[in-house]
């Protein structure tokens, strides 16, 4: 998320340290002034250091979640590659090469480790190069930045028409040959360009699906994303050419290639498309254009993965389609999954909370016609509500949505002043509008009633979004002492997040008292409720430690 600073007096509330007397010794005599100051300081210090291990931590363990999940998904991609009419047809052709390289000894065996290899550094250094290309600080800009995701938008429309049918992207034939020309030559240089065709000449095959990971690994922030998603996209692709040329009696139990390869081609097309409208949501969030509210993306789902179910079962033909004389078992059976889906997702135009899908959907607060937030407030919750909640509209309030109808803050200094008012700790929620984990969590575990009672009534919320591009007023725009231009709301927000805690990642959940100190060490996304009404309740313990 883009970083950033806040400015004069407020940076320096914010940099204030914990403090606690819970774990203060006092002896029978009383101790002067100087010694209590002194046990306390020294107390304090500890503990903002134990907090801060702590929060690097978090952050380091929610970034290698991050990464795992990039490498599955390119394992995935890699598997799904596999069973592309560009690449499929050349599994036994290729193994067949080795095979017979295999008369003296194991020298099949050592080509085949060789071609696989150099698949996989083929794509790694593709990954390392984005890397390079974009850096870490624009890596992880991408994921908010508005021209970016509507560019990947369009890209994954591109993606997803090519894989339709519409057209083939293919890269200039004169490389394949050049290449196919080099991999002539004799040892393992031959092998490696060998790869290298294969990588060039299923371009038109592989780009959609490379591109589509590079894109979501780009989009994390993660600085090894693109590698380690290029790593799992590779060695998945890499996997059947090795394991079939030590096996070569696997590749009988291969099914004969088809018109069932372009109709894999095809269902990817339908996900791509419906995957590229997530960052057009993006978008319209992070700059409050509300055209693409819940309801419009859960049509176009419905609408998308409708004509998926009704090709896979025949209904629906495209002209590069062969003749479907009968729908095999595993065809029927992924299009009962697929209208399944399609009926599971209908009544999320009612706002059905669809927790399976949340974290891919607009907020629910975006959803005009919406029958289940409303049964979320529980008549404690509403009588809290309406005795002791500010009342007054919150700045920032007409540009953001309330989630489950709670009442949040959208600015620190005002949130921290009501908080101190009421005398009541605050939970302060780093959040963006591109954030997946996010909206899951505002679907899935705030609304379980003991977590949102705690919430509603026990704490102040503040929700800041580090991502958000409307820009400040321009008596609060300032630079930083780095040298950067403090522009947006999203700039403060983010800036607030690094400064103080040192992190970027998002959702993060931060318990403070009235006063700006740190109850107790800030947590991430965690889907368990069990977990998470704990971490809770930890807050609400040290603060009333705190003011006893």
């Amino acid at each position: 998320m883009t970083l950033s600073l806040i400015a004069g007096n407020t940076v320096r509330a914010y940099s204030q340290d914990t403090v606690s007397t819970a774990d203060v010794q006092f002896s029978s005599a009383a101790p002067d002034t100087a010694t209590i100051k002194s046990v306390k300081t020294a107390d304090t210090d500890k503990q903002a250091i134990v907090k801060e291990d702590v929060v690097k931590a978090k952050t380091k363990a929610e970034e290698k979640k991050s990464l795992w999940a990039i490498f599955i998904a390119g394992l995935i991609g890699g598997f799904a590659a596999v069973l592309m009419p560009c690449i499929f047809p050349m599994l036994p052709m290729t193994v067949s090469y080795f095979i017979k390289s295999g008369e003296k000894g194991s020298r099949g065996i050592g080509k085949a480790l060789c071609y696989g290899l150099s698949i996989i550094v083929i794509y790694v250094v593709l990954g390392l190069i984005v890397t390079v290309i974009f850096g870490p600080s624009a890596l992880n800009n991408l994921s908010t930045n508005g021209i970016f995701n509507f560019l990947f938008f369009m890209m994954l429309v591109v993606f997803a028409a090519s894989f339709l049918g519409a057209f083939d992207i293919t890269l200039p034939s004169s490389w394949g040959n050049k290449m196919d020309q080099q991999s002539d030559k004799s040892g393992m240089s031959g092998i490696f360009f060998m790869a290298a065709t294969l990588a060039l000449v299923s371009f038109s095959c592989t780009g959609p699906i490379v591109g589509s990971l590079l894109v979501q690994a780009a989009t994390t922030g993660a600085l090894l994303g693109p590698v380690i998603g290029m790593f799992g996209f590779s060695l998945a692709l890499s996997i059947p050419f090795v394991l079939f040329a030590l096996f070569p009696g696997m590749m009988q139990s291969l099914p004969k290639s088809g018109g069932w390869l372009n109709s894999v081609k095809v269902v990817l097309g339908f996900l791509e498309l419906a995957l590229s409208l997530k960052f057009l949501s993006n978008v319209d969030l992070a700059y409050h254009w509300k055209l693409f509210d819940r309801e419009v993306f859960l049509v176009l789902w419905i609408v998308i993965f409708a004509l998926m179910g009704l090709y896979l079962l025949g209904k629906l033909k495209f002209n590069h389609d062969s003749p479907l004389l009968y729908i095999p078992v595993p065809r029927l059976f992924l299009a009962i999954i697929t209208l399944a889906f399609t009926v599971y997702i209908v009544p999320g135009l009612w706002g059905a909370p669809l927790k399976f899908i949340s974290a891919l959907l607009p907020p629910q607060s975006t959803q005009d016609f919406d029958l289940y937030t409303a049964t979320l407030n529980n008549s404690d919750a509403q009588t809290y509500n309406l005795a002791i909640a500010d009342q007054k509209p919150h700045k920032y309030s007409n540009l953001f949505d309330k989630p489950a109808r709670l009442n949040p803050y959208f600015d620190y200094d005002e949130g921290m002043a009501y908080a101190a008012k009421v005398k009541k700790p605050v939970m302060i929620d780093f959040t963006g509008h591109a954030c997946v984990n996010c909206r899951k969590m505002e679907a899935n575990v705030w609304p379980d009633k003991e977590v949102y009672q705690r919430i509603s009534q026990h704490y102040v919320l503040i929700q800041l979004y580090v991502d958000d591009k409307t820009d400040l007023a321009e008596a609060e725009q300032f630079i930083t002492p780095q040298g950067r231009h403090i522009k947006t709301i999203g700039d403060k927000w983010s800036d607030l997040e690094t400064l103080k805690f040192e992190a970027n990642s998002q959702p993060f959940y931060v318990l403070l008292d009235n006063t700006g100190n740190l109850l107790v060490p800030p947590s991430g996304a965690d889907y368990d409720p069990v977990s998470y009404l704990k971490f809770l309740d930890s807050g609400l313990q040290a603060y009333d430690k705190i003011v006893k």
